[in-house]
């Protein structure tokens, strides 16, 4: 499954918000991620048509079962490599921005590596 950046980006902000809000509409995104409300519309559409989402008749945002595995993988990559990095010394406002960069091109195998080296650094440190 091979989907964009910024698709991946909007998926992984409907998980976040979800787990902290209960509930997902629009206005919830661009409020996060400081978009416009057309810009999010325009997201939230494609992600509909391709089945990523559901979006019921009061704009209630859910993931669907595809758009959840990306977005738990995306989140998972994202607070893993930003805890690795930060374990490493690197500041946490750097750690985050380099994490969300890294989280959408990085193979799942080098990945697994990173999460080998921050389990043992986390236990290491306990």
């Amino acid at each position: 499954m091979n989907i964009r950046e910024s698709a991946e980006n909007y998926l992984e902000t409907i998980l976040i918000i979800q787990e902290r809000n209960g509930s997902v509409r629009s206005i919830d995104i661009a409020n996060e991620l400081g978009f416009s409300k057309p810009s999010v519309s325009v997201a939230m559409k494609n992600l509909r048509e391709n089945g990523y989402i559901i979006v019921d008749d009061n704009g209630f945002i859910t993931l669907t079962e595809s758009g959840f595995e990306i977005a738990d993988r995306m989140y998972e990559r994202h607070r893993i490599i930003s805890k690795y990095f930060m374990l490493l010394g690197v500041d946490p406002i750097t750690a985050v921005k380099d994490a969300c960069r890294i989280e959408h091109i990085i193979s799942a195998d080098s990945f697994e590596a990173i999460r080998g080296q921050y389990e043992k650094l986390k236990n290491e440190q306990q």
